[in-house]
């Protein structure tokens, strides 16, 4: 007989309730969840799709080890067996530098990936970690981090609420949000419409979201750093900016002005290719409205000037006293999150603070630029990375020259892989340790609440039984920290979870600001629930959280692991409220608004004025049934409007000699690609876009889906070179390129 079953969604940042439906160990179907608390039925073509992800018949089942040059299955005692054999003794012989992790996108879109990376780290002693972040929202991360003295603190739209939208380098229609979690969220733009709001979309293309917009604008990419600055300028020197409360937690406003100076709407016209009335009238606009929000995304963020452009985002939001205020820009409060401090000065946040080896590259966040993994492995010299454990990620498709990370993944000594594909990265592992279908998978989202648009907590456990021969995601990981620490026979994975918890009570009894100053950490972990180490440790976070209930020491807080499975559609814990000052962590306790990086920066920018911009640059874009590299293998989620074609306007396309359906050549400084071309006045003169995370045409890999139509991997027209400097993220968005016509 069918079952029915809960299951947060995983393929994307809304997190939508599903309800999936199961025949015997089979989802044969899955619906919006009507019920849950946040995303109330809402679903997409990703989530509808779920099942056939589920059993994609290409997801590896059993580990794989590689014996005499080539990947067989293994059992899992076979695989952990190698990984200890092979990565202590590295480490010994050649230090911890010699080993690299790559983190990728969808390490956040599990609990695993959330819970057991830092330990992984932590074990190896390695600071060679290179995430998707580098190739994505790294400048959003360096920009809050600059502002409020944490990374992390990232305001979002305040969507339900709000009476005016500004997006930048952002088409949610097609994307679902990115860093900023909203189910439904074409339905709250319709909304905001609805109730009389104004939505403003700035894109070089005619995008579903753009195309719902009151106002379209369509400036040359890379420009948004520039069109912010002019606004911003408009607001001081027509005296609009009204910062109001915020003025009290905010240095550096009599500053700014003068930072500005240059960035007059007619200086910045010409570069952003828009009228300097219509840039005034937009700064205007956002003044005079009641409440205001502006929101940039990948489009603003990967591009040359990617930190500054975020940075302006919530300068603009300060400016017109709209950030952390309801209707503006505020910052959520996840319930698996830290609890309020108190307002005061903080650690700060500096750039820096350990460089790459071979090219210099600044630290930020911990992390190194992805763009500059492959150097670090080819690159002989002390610290040169001999092994790579990479979970979750393929960036021999997501980052610049993937021909050259190619070459230089097969050079390791010893690669891991923990991902369910053989594909374009993992198919130079040594060892393939796959994680189970999501269905056979318990899920809580650590990484989004924190972006997400109202403040509510859900999680579900595993829908489908663990299928027999498989381990669960987060035992893959807790052995996989054993192993390469050494501790592999020694100790099992529960030992993992337990040091966590540990870790975690001793440092908040020893805190004279907790109300469990004082207490035995080992009778708070006695007191946990959950029915295995990953629950105990969210019920841990739960309660220690800022809606918890402290192990019964918090007067209000009543969170916990029982009872929120006591609420399987999750708990609302309402609207987003203003936080300041207690977010931040800067060094004077204040909002610094022109911090030295930033103000370092705007040289360059302002020099930027004087460019001739290149004929012809390349952006990406999103499409609703996809997301990046790992959703190319279901059969549901390629076809129709989701193809790797090079949209052109008429205008170029007739001055170039290309036809719709015709081919051409694409060339830049990393190489070139033979692309089928698509004619639209979507996109606009002076641009051609090709979509991100194609390219799966390399021998070795098992995606028979993907394989049939590989399309072309537009990263390997870069070769790395091009950064945001403050942040390391590589430039896919904006960077010029040729066009020849094939036969």
């Amino acid at each position: 007989m069918p079952r029915t079953a809960l299951r947060i969604c995983p393929l994307c940042e809304a997190t939508c309730g599903l309800t999936l439906t199961i025949e015997g160990a089979a989802v044969t179907g899955a619906r919006g969840d009507r019920d849950d608390v946040f995303s109330k039925g809402f679903i997409c073509p990703k989530g509808a799709a779920f099942g056939q992800l589920d059993a994609d018949p290409d997801r590896l089942r059993t580990p794989l080890v590689r014996r005499d040059g080539r990947l067989r299955e293994a059992t899992w005692e076979e695989a952990y067996d190698a990984i200890a054999a092979a990565v202590p003794p590295l480490v010994r012989e050649y230090g911890a530098q010699s080993v690299g992790v790559v983190l990728g996108n969808p390490n956040v879109h599990t609990m695993a990936g959330a819970l057991y990376p830092p330990l992984l780290l932590k074990a190896l002693g390695t600071r060679n970690l290179f995430t998707a972040s580098t190739l994505d929202q790294m400048p959003k991360h360096v920009s809050s981090g600059l502002l409020f003295g944490d990374p992390f603190a990232i305001p979002v739209p305040d969507l339900d609420r709000t009476d005016f939208l500004l997006l930048l380098g952002a088409n949610p229609i097609e994307s679902n949000g990115s860093l900023c979690t909203a189910p439904d969220f074409p339905g709250k733009l319709k909304a905001l419409r609805a109730r009389g709001g104004t939505l403003v979309v700035v894109d070089p293309r005619r995008t579903r979201t753009a195309a719902l917009a009151d106002r379209h604008l369509a400036p040359r990419p890379g420009s948004d750093a520039l069109l912010l600055a002019a606004l911003a300028h408009t607001l001081l020197t027509e005296k609009l900016a009204a910062p109001g409360a915020l003025e009290e937690w905010t240095e550096g406003l009599g500053e700014l002005e003068a930072a500005l100076g240059s960035f007059t709407p007619e200086a910045v016209a010409p570069a952003c290719d828009l009228p300097a009335d219509e840039i005034r009238t937009l700064a205007r606009e956002l003044a005079a409205a009641p409440t205001a929000a502006v929101y940039g995304r990948i489009g603003s963020c990967t591009v040359e000037y990617g930190t500054p452009a975020s940075w302006l985002v919530d300068v603009l939001n300060i400016l017109t006293g709209n950030l952390d205020r309801p209707g503006g820009a505020l910052f959520p409060l996840p319930a698996a999150g830290p609890r309020p401090r108190p307002a005061g000065p903080g650690k700060g946040f500096v750039i820096g603070r350990w460089h790459s080896r071979v090219s210099g590259h600044p630290e930020v966040k911990s992390e190194l630029p992805t763009a500059a993994l492959a150097e670090e492995i080819e690159t002989p010299g002390e610290g040169r990375i001999r092994a790579l454990i990479a979970i979750a990620a393929n960036p021999v498709l997501s980052a610049p020259d993937g021909d050259r990370l190619d070459r230089a993944l097969a050079g390791l000594d010893f690669m891991v892989s923990v991902d369910p594909y053989l594909n374009e990265t993992s198919r130079h592992a040594h060892v393939i340790l796959p994680p189970p279908p999501p269905s056979q998978s318990a899920h809580h989202d650590f990484a989004f609440n924190g972006f997400a648009v109202r403040n509510q907590v859900r999680y579900t456990r595993a829908a489908v039984p663990l299928e027999a021969g498989r381990l669960d995601e987060c035992e893959i990981h807790a052995r996989l920290v054993l192993a390469v620490s050494g501790m592999h026979g020694s100790a099992g994975p529960e030992a993992v979870d337990e040091l966590a918890v540990q870790g975690a009570l001793a440092k908040e009894t020893a805190d004279p600001g907790s109300p469990l100053h004082g207490q035995d950490p080992a009778r708070l972990a006695g007191l946990l629930t959950g029915e295995s180490g990953p629950e105990r440790r969210l019920d841990l976070m739960l309660r220690l959280g800022p809606y918890g209930d402290r192990f019964g020491a918090a007067a209000e807080g009543q969170l916990s692991l029982e009872r929120l499975l006591a609420h399987p559609h999750g708990i609302d814990l309402g609207p987003l409220r203003p936080r300041l000052p207690g977010v931040l962590r800067t060094r004077s306790g204040r909002i610094e608004l022109l911090p030295d990086p930033i103000a370092a920066e705007l040289p360059r920018l302002r020099a930027a004025l004087a460019d001739r911009p290149a004929a012809l640059v390349l952006v990406g874009r999103r499409h609703l049934r996809s997301n990046n590299s790992w959703l190319h293998n279901v059969p549901a989620l390629t076809g129709g409007s989701n193809r790797c074609t090079l949209q052109i306007h008429p205008q170029d396309a007739g001055r170039l000699g290309l036809t719709d359906g015709g081919r051409a050549r694409i060339t830049a400084e990393g190489g070139s690609l033979e692309v089928p071309v698509e004619v639209t006045d979507a996109v606009r003169t002076g641009v051609v876009s090709l979509p991100h995370g194609w390219g799966h045409d390399r021998a070795g890999t098992r995606l028979a889906v993907a394989a049939s139509v590989p399309g072309a991997n537009v990263n390997q027209l870069l070769n790395g070179t091009r950064l945001d400097r403050l942040s390391g993220t590589a430039v896919l968005n904006g960077f010029p390129v040729e066009l020849t016509p094939l036969p």
